[in-house]
């Protein structure tokens, strides 16, 4: 009887432990839910409507990613966005679909405190020819 009884206590403590490991993750891949956090910024210089038609669908089209803030300046419009790999792929996906100019910048923004690994803020800058 003590055997079972701590078996069932032994796979009870994991369940307890992969839910919190699940929980974990999740936190860590959406450290703040707040509606202003933002990973990286997308800049568009000399944009068309049709350009920002399209990458307003991809955000449409995307639950884990939104626009943060949105800057209006006289050379273009500078989006702030919440996911790094989803600003990198957006990246792509403009120079493939449009024709301009794609860089890709990335500086140190500070330190996990849970892994100790360096996270960055991504900018990357299209430029519509």
């Amino acid at each position: 009887m003590f055997m079972v009884k701590k078996y069932i206590n032994k796979c009870a403590s994991e369940r307890n432990m992969k839910k919190n490991m699940l929980y974990f993750q999740d936190i860590i891949s959406h450290p703040n839910k707040n509606p202003q956090y933002f990973q990286g910024v997308l800049q568009l210089r000399n944009p068309n409507e049709e350009l920002i038609n399209f990458i307003r669908n991809q955000f449409n089209n995307n639950s884990r990613a939104w626009i943060a803030k949105e800057e209006s300046l006289k050379t273009g419009i500078d989006l702030y966005i919440s996911s790094n790999k989803f600003l990198l792929a957006l990246g792509k996906k403009l120079k493939k679909s449009f024709k301009g100019e794609l860089k890709v910048s990335a500086r140190l923004h500070t330190k996990n405190r849970l892994t100790s690994k360096d996270v960055y803020r991504v900018t990357v800058l299209f430029r519509l020819s």
